[in-house]
């Protein structure tokens, strides 16, 4: 019987193709878990195309937990939800959503009708966070002044330069995206970021969390590319003792 897997996945932005290669290449199986750092839709030509497969994969046997990115948030704002900052949302991609969904020209409710009920019951029970053992996941970060079970949700789906910048006092490697880079970001023991800037024409990225290995491939290539980052782990473990 093969072990359980736990693989993290950074942001999508309505990219369908690369996630569906993404699944394709790590297999899920019944076993394993897969934890999505949010970011779903906006910018990406299929939004509506990547909740559909999501959904979808929820049902085909892998245990899923789906972490509320802030485009999520402005989006369910922009619904007549609780969220923020939903008059940005058609100004910070959303314009490719609401189009991809059929929306266009409505908001708040008449917007929200419009929506399979499906996909906004998906938005409405996104979570801010998830934990497994010493990896705390989030999207955008933690504010290193403030205890863990104080953290705001704004700052769970918000947070940059105060978070990335910086080191935290917290006993756990946080995992997160919202702040694209060119390649993972590794700042052990403290983060790892995981949005390497899919919609911008560069990779979407995945990390296994007992194995560390990591899952790449860039925009429109079918190759996926996996290379351990056990090295890095256990250098910075050897680190703190």
């Amino acid at each position: 019987m093969s072990a359980k897997r736990t693989f993290v996945i950074g942001d999508v932005h309505g990219c369908l193709d690369e996630l569906e290669r993404l699944l394709d290449a790590i297999c899920p199986a019944a076993g394993d878990t897969l934890c999505f750092l949010g970011d779903y839709v906006d910018r990406g030509p299929s939004p509506k195309g990547v909740i559909e497969r999501l959904i979808r994969l929820d049902a085909e046997g892998p245990k899923c937990l789906f972490l509320k990115g802030n485009h999520e948030d402005m989006f369910l704002a922009y619904l007549g939800y609780p969220g923020r900052y939903g008059d940005a949302f058609l100004l910070n991609g959303g314009e490719t959503t609401v189009t991809n969904y059929g929306l266009y020209g409505l908001d708040g409710p008449a917007a929200a009708e419009r929506l399979p009920a499906a996909h906004l019951d998906f938005l409405l029970n996104l979570r801010a966070q998830a934990q497994f053992g010493e990896f705390l996941c989030v999207h955008a970060g933690v504010r290193p002044t403030r205890p863990l079970e104080e953290q705001s949700e704004e700052d769970l789906l918000w947070i940059r330069e105060e978070f990335i910048l910086n080191e935290h006092p917290f006993p756990v490697t946080v995992l997160f995206g919202h702040t694209p880079q060119r390649d993972v970001l590794l700042h052990l023991p403290y983060k790892v970021g995981l949005d390497t800037g899919l919609v911008y024409w560069n990779k979407l990225s995945s990390l296994e969390l007992t194995s560390k290995d990591l899952y790449q491939l860039r925009r429109d290539d079918r190759r996926v590319e996996r290379r351990s980052l056990a090295r890095e782990f256990e250098q910075a473990s050897a680190h703190i003792a």
